[in-house]
């Protein structure tokens, strides 16, 4: 499955922005989709997942609360809804894909073998 991430931008502390994930090439519906975003210097760190059964999702701790994930299957699409950006959340978001992750490892980027390309997001103060 090939991946394509979009819907970056700068936006100010306090401020919205929606990214897409879009697939295409693999069965869309059987992929677990992982957002994991990585800033200047620090390792990649996971966001959000959303499983391929049932839409069950799942949140990193700096972003609960603010961050909500979704799909649209018959769009072939996941979204990330970003509220409340705050200048900490500046990286790039790139989104995986994997159709044998299990539980305990959805926060593992090694789980993951399909990657989009990474969306920049900037907050500024």
């Amino acid at each position: 499955v090939q991946l394509q991430a979009s819907g970056g931008g700068l936006v100010q502390a306090g401020g919205s922005l929606r990214l897409s994930c879009v697939a295409s090439g693999g069965s869309f519906r059987t992929y677990t989709i992982t957002w994991f975003r990585q800033a200047p210097g620090l390792e990649r760190e996971f966001v959000a997942t959303i499983k391929s059964r049932g839409g069950y999702t799942f949140y990193g701790e700096s972003v609960k609360g603010r961050f909500t994930m979704s799909r649209d299957n018959a769009k072939n699409t996941v979204y990330l809804q970003m509220n409340s950006l705050r200048p900490e959340d500046t990286a790039v978001y790139y989104c995986a894909a994997s159709s044998s992750v299990i539980h305990s490892a959805l926060a593992s980027q090694n789980a993951y073998a399909h990657w989009g390309q990474g969306t920049q997001v900037t907050v500024s103060s």
